[in-house]
């Protein structure tokens, strides 16, 4: 029978409240090119995408045009921001210290984000939670990002390769998004997914086969017998 074996968590909008300093970041690089951001358009259409993703979306979008040279300058440019920004802002969403360190005693957790390595590295290290996570799949990592399942097949393979037990299956698996994008790679996986109304509105999550408010609400048993029922 079927259970939750294993949980991997988005990053940006659910463990870090960082999308307003992503959103930031993008708004200052793009408009060093002349192209304006708005905090609306960036919600509502490059949520979740990585940042080659994202800045393609938007050149792509007011029609200008798109070389791997500039596209390198732009992400190394927006990281620069960003990191920056970081250092400024206490980011780790209230009572998800404590809900990653409960599930960690209980199942192994991965992470699957369209953010750079080093980025996510840093976050948790300074929260104090890297080791609860036995591998991260960052945007170095993946040739396709969200929706594209690859992130989160390729961070069930990496939690499989430290495993000395019987590989966990796709459909063993929780996957925690706050965005579209991810929902649909996660669903595509063939994981079952826990949607946090961190970014989006409740009812903008209805894709996900949970939706809660806050982790800090999270009451994770009632989760697993709501999802994998006992037969």
């Amino acid at each position: 029978m079927t259970t939750l074996a294993a949980m991997i968590f988005d990053f940006d909008g659910v463990i870090a409240d960082t999308e307003p300093l992503h959103f930031s970041s993008f708004r200052h690089t793009l408009a060093e090119i002349g192209i304006e951001l708005t905090e609306s358009d960036y919600y509502a259409h490059y949520l979740g995408y990585d940042d080659r993703g994202c800045f393609i979306a938007a050149l792509t979008a007011h029609q200008h045009p798109i070389d791997p040279a500039t596209l390198t300058q732009l992400m190394q440019r927006k990281a620069h921001a960003y990191l920056d920004s970081v250092r400024d802002h206490q980011v780790i969403f209230p009572g998800v210290c404590e809900f990653v360190r409960e599930s960690a005693a209980t199942y192994p957790l991965a992470i699957a984000s369209g953010a750079l390595r080093h980025e996510i590295e840093v976050i948790l290290e300074h929260a104090g939670l890297r080791k609860e996570f036995l591998h991260i799949t960052s945007a170095e990592d993946v040739t396709r990002g969200k929706p594209d399942p690859q992130p989160f097949l390729q961070a069930l393979n990496g939690l499989n390769q430290q495993r000395r037990e019987q590989a966990i299956t796709a459909g063993s698996c929780l996957v925690i998004e706050d965005s579209i994008p991810g929902i649909r790679g996660a669903k595509t996986a063939g994981m079952k997914v826990l949607a946090v109304a961190n970014t989006h509105g409740v009812q903008d999550l209805h894709e996900a086969d949970a939706v809660v408010q806050h982790l800090s609400r999270m009451c994770l048993n009632d989760l697993r017998e709501q999802l994998w029922p006992a037969t």
